[in-house]
This record gives structure tokens, sequence and C-alpha cells, in this order.
């Protein structure tokens, strides 16, 4: 499926909002920026949970400059969450946000989350952005406190993406998926599996999103406009997840 199958953003009369969302790492824009842009602007996303943002020299700036050059703003995270990062279009009307460092085990990187809780028309929604430990303990040690935060929030909805660093059937992520909607389970759309670029053959990035919230499709997007396949090799070591949500107004 292409890019064009998945419905574009919209405010319903009932105050209801259709949200273009992604996900999506991006190596410290280490990689080929411009194409990382093309990609990130093809998928004319709302919200943008990101991985690995810059996490030192002149990191605001690098963090600023991928959101002007993609047509978004900040919204928080970065180096002040450990590397999550959010980014959101003008359709965002920003409540309040939060970025959480997360305990760390001795030898291991600091993992953070960038929180954040945001209306779109009626529809008022919590996020979550993170990058889980590639230490089986210590991830299953971090969806505890990530879906304690979630809760938290104290808002009707929420929507919790990033790099998870375990497959569906590992124990991490299927906590996750039983008390939150794997969106791209619940309705498949474009590809399945985002690492790597190159030769991809595993689902380690996802969006979940709580109940009340309906998934329109969720997945790799395979035919966007103006993006060629060397464009989504060369942004980052991840390809990206696009999921359509609509978000109940209240």
């Amino acid at each position: 499926m292409g890019n064009s199958d998945l419905p574009d953003s919209r405010t319903e009369a009932d105050g209801s909002a259709v949200l273009r969302v992604l996900s999506y790492n991006v190596r410290s824009l280490r990689d080929d920026e411009d194409a990382l842009v093309r990609v990130v602007r093809a998928c004319r996303p709302d919200l943008v949970f990101v991985q690995e943002a810059p996490l030192f020299f002149r990191w605001r700036k690098h963090a600023a400059r991928l959101a002007a050059k993609s047509e978004l703003l900040v919204l928080t995270g970065g180096a002040s969450a450990a590397g999550p990062l959010l980014l959101c279009s003008l359709r965002a009307t920003v409540e309040r946000t939060e970025d959480v460092l997360l305990p760390r085990t001795p030898g291991l990187h600091r993992r953070g989350l960038a929180t954040a809780v945001v209306r779109f028309g009626g529809a008022r929604v919590g996020l979550i952005s993170c990058h889980l430990s590639l230490r089986d303990d210590e991830r299953y040690a971090q969806t505890g406190m990530l879906l304690d935060r979630l809760a938290a929030l104290d808002v009707p909805h929420g929507i919790v993406a990033g790099d998870v660093n375990e497959r569906p059937d590992g124990r991490s992520f299927k906590r996750l998926a039983a008390e939150l909607q794997d969106c791209r389970a619940v309705r498949p759309w474009g590809g399945e599996h985002t690492f790597t670029p190159t030769d991809p053959r595993r689902r380690i990035d996802a969006i979940f999103a709580t109940p009340g919230v309906e998934v329109l499709g969720c997945g790799v997007p395979t035919d966007l406009p103006d993006v060629t396949q060397t464009d989504l090799r060369a942004a980052t070591d991840h390809l990206p997840v696009l999921a359509a949500l609509r978000i109940p107004a209240g």
C-alpha cells in the first residue's frame, strides 16, 4: 500500500481529530539529513516521535534545524530526555511538557522519556517518545516506568511511540501491547519491518495507543511522494513507522 492510502489529518465535526503520527530513530542526524527531511515531510505528520536526537554540542540547534526543515516545531525532549524528542505541527495546542530521565544501570546508556499533553481541536492526548534499553531486564523495568508515566499524565487518550529494541514476541513489547493497542497489529498498513533499511527483517519500532483511540492504519510507508528507496536507506539506520489515528474529543 502507498502513502496515499492513509487518511489525511483533519478535525471532525464532533471535535475528534484524525492525526498522522510518525515514529523515527534518526541516529543523531549522522546520516543524510536531507534524505531524512524528505522522508519526514512526505509523511505529512502532525506529530513526530523521534529517537536518538543529537545529545551533545549545540543539540538544541540541531533539533530546531530538523524541525524547521521538516516544517514542524520542537515540542520537547532531546538531550534533556537522553535522546527521545517530540515534534509537532502548528495544529497542536500545547498544554504541558516534561522530560524524564530514567534510572541508569551502571555501564549502560542513560535512557529517558519525552512527554507532553496536547490538544487538536476537541481532542486531548498525552504523548511519550521512548527508546528502550538494549538489555532485557532493564528494558522490562523501563516499560513499567513508561506505563506509570503515561497513567500519571492523567489524560483520556495517549500515544506512545519509539524504538522498543525488541520484536513483538519479546516480553517488554508484550507488556506494552497488553495495556495499549499495538497499532500495526490492530490495522496493518504499508510495510512491517523497521530494521535495517537495507535488509529489513525485524519490527523493533512501534506506535501504541490507548484503547479509546481508533487506529486507521499503521506501518512502514512504502510509496512516499518524492522519496526513493535510496533516501530511506540513506536517511538513518531505521525505517519510519507512520500511523493515522482518530482521537475522540474530550
